[in-house]
């Protein structure tokens, strides 16, 4: 292995472990604005990764897909623990809905500082300049990775969550039961779209996406 595969395994593990880790923080920073102290609490809104690994989410199954040549990696990290019912009482449903989406604002804001950031790399010509542009690239991507994934109605995804708390908030709580219904069977229906063709479809907006922003 020399030092050019190096370096891309290691800005790989780094961007896509900040993209999941600083996903969930803020998910629990945006609920303790709410006055829930849960991830606080358990010292969940630290920046240190081992409280927030997942072995099957952020080790298992990015290894799978790297390995297997899935061509997209994907994760997650331990859920933060949140208290619906604190974030409810202080904020209601927009509170609620804000919790659901702050991982998705933090991916989709992450993304576009590294596209921003990557104009003012010129091409790289030592070994420095060539990891922080690898660094930059890899945090583009896996951002909108996980930003634009999180956005589909699938429970436990975020977007299920934040349509969920919508619909209720509008008085029509039948979504918001459809939804706790399936969600036991979430996990299952993801692991499915993952490791089948489905997932060219569901990260064919994902392409698109990246191709625009990086050409």
């Amino acid at each position: 292995m020399n030092t050019i595969q190096v370096i891309d395994i290691v800005t790989l593990i780094i961007a896509l472990a900040v993209a999941i880790i600083g996903h969930e923080i803020m998910h629990g920073l945006v609920a303790y604005k709410y006055g829930d102290p849960t991830a606080k609490d358990q010292k969940r809104l630290s920046i240190n990764p081992i409280v927030h690994i997942d072995p099957i989410g952020t080790i298992l199954v990015p290894a799978m897909l790297h390995f297997s040549g899935a061509g997209f990696l994907f994760g997650w990290a331990k859920p933060v623990p949140i208290n619906e019912r604190i974030v409810m009482h202080n904020g209601g449903y927009n509170g609620v809905i804000a919790v659901s989406l702050a991982g998705i604002a933090f991916n989709f804001t992450l993304a576009l500082i590294a596209v921003l950031a990557l104009q003012f790399m010129s091409s790289p010509d030592s070994i420095m300049s060539y990891f922080f542009t690898k660094l930059l690239w890899y945090t583009v991507i896996y951002n909108v990775v996980l930003g634009v994934f999180n956005l589909y109605p699938i429970p436990p995804l975020d977007g299920a969550h934040a349509i969920s708390h919508f619909f209720s908030k509008m008085g029509i709580h039948a979504v918001a039961e459809f939804y706790n219904k399936i969600s036991q069977y979430g996990m299952i229906l993801l692991m499915i779209i993952i490791a089948t063709p489905l997932s060219v479809i569901i990260f064919q907006p994902i392409q698109s996406i990246l191709a625009a922003l990086l050409p």
